[in-house]
């Protein structure tokens, strides 16, 4: 049997989110895994560590999430697909390793399973707090990919995408799931391989000595060369000319290459943003929501359209980049948007910003259960003016 099929467990499967995030990571071609156990995290870890080893890949359990995230940038750069997963004090401790997969351009995939915070917070509880973090959480102007699911079979789906985005843009990709989908079960289709569509890194074409490892191609991504494949070359997290040299002192260095990175994922934004519209077509009031916020949302919408009342969904499948047209798009069309999320205010700062004019109403919940619909509802009624 081949490694790629002994690699996935096709067919119907009862899986939790974490379980299926390993196995959507299998699936990708992930073949190095390096992590640290925490809370609501660990079961992907656990997955991995019994899984990898079946198909003669690699995982390691670190010293700590510092120690995680570097080893996953040296396997990428070693040719693996790699991935780790955290939650949100481990997630602030990769940071700054996080801000080096980026300069360096280093495909990799981050998975958060989001607990409440701040510090250790509530290791058992779930939120959606990190979802600011996982933007601006290392420091300096870049860009990442993150996506969310609301559901155990998106927790496999998305995890290939997160891999099929980091392959292409060379980006560090996170998953951005709430300890409730991470433990939530539920059915799970895995497909075949000839059903899954897979993305390599692109590799150079040109001879050895004229390989410059950060020069891009059209779509403002450089092809990557594999540590060990023949070429030489040096990756800093210092600025750094197109082959590579550091090149701290230079302004004109910094602005290309730090636009660049930004722009890679800022002008394929229209590639990469995912949201899902239901009942949106002639709706008055929309509700904006993700991960499992966007169930109890949908329920509300359902509610209060047998009420009479003309409402709808935006549901976010891509945090980062934010689907800001898609939500200004909405907001022309409505008079109110609520936005229910399990933190004090983050996204719907985002929200606000795309709607303008447009009445946002914010749920906030804090160390609790997600919302109830009819806790959506009300506020649908209030909006309804």
């Amino acid at each position: 049997m081949s490694e790629e099929n002994r690699a996935l467990l096709t067919g119907k499967h009862f899986l939790s989110g974490d379980l299926a995030c390993a196995e959507g990571a299998l699936a990708a071609g992930c073949r190095f895994f390096a992590g640290y156990p925490i809370t609501p995290a660990t079961e992907i870890a656990e997955r991995m560590a019994r899984r990898l080893p079946q198909i003669g890949a690699t995982y390691i359990q670190m010293e700590d999430e510092i120690a995680s995230i570097a080893a996953v940038i040296g396997a990428s750069y070693a040719g693996l697909k790699a991935m780790t997963a955290t939650s949100g004090p481990g997630f602030s401790l990769m940071q700054e390793n996080i801000g080096l997969a980026v300069m360096t351009e280093t495909p990799c995939v981050v998975v958060d399973v989001m607990r409440g915070g701040p510090s250790t917070g509530q290791p058992t509880m779930a939120s959606q707090q990190d979802v600011m973090q996982a933007k601006w959480g290392s420091h300096g102007d870049y860009e990442i990919i993150a996506l969310t699911p609301s559901s155990v079979q998106e927790a496999f789906d998305l995890t290939i995408e997160a891999f099929n985005y980091a392959e292409t843009y060379r980006v560090p990709v996170m998953i951005m799931m709430d300890a409730i989908v991470g433990h939530m079960w539920e059915k799970v289709i895995i497909p075949s391989a000839d059903n899954i569509r897979l993305i390599d890194r692109k590799k150079p074409s040109v001879p050895l000595n004229e390989y410059m490892p950060f020069k891009p191609e059209q779509n403002l991504v450089p092809p990557m060369a594999i540590f060990g494949e023949g070429y030489r070359f040096h990756a800093t997290g210092l600025t750094h000319e197109e082959d590579g040299r550091p090149r701290t002192e230079s302004i004109r260095v910094q602005r290309k290459l730090v636009q660049r990175l930004c722009d890679k994922i800022r002008k394929n934004s229209d590639k990469i943003v995912q949201t899902k519209e239901i009942m949106m077509e002639n709706a008055e009031i929309a509700v904006v929501a993700y991960g499992i916020e966007s169930r109890a949302a949908l329920s509300a919408v359902r509610k209060a359209r047998a009420e009479g009342i003309k409402a709808g969904l935006l549901r976010l499948v891509t945090l980062w980049p934010f689907p800001e047209k898609n939500v200004a798009e909405i907001a022309k069309n409505v008079r109110a948007i609520v936005v229910p999320e399990m933190n004090y205010g983050q996204l719907v700062r985002e929200i606000e910003r795309a709607a303008k004019a447009t009445t946002v109403r914010f749920l906030p919940k804090l160390g609790e259960e997600p919302h109830r619909p009819e806790e959506i509802l009300e506020a649908i009624k209030g909006g309804n003016l």
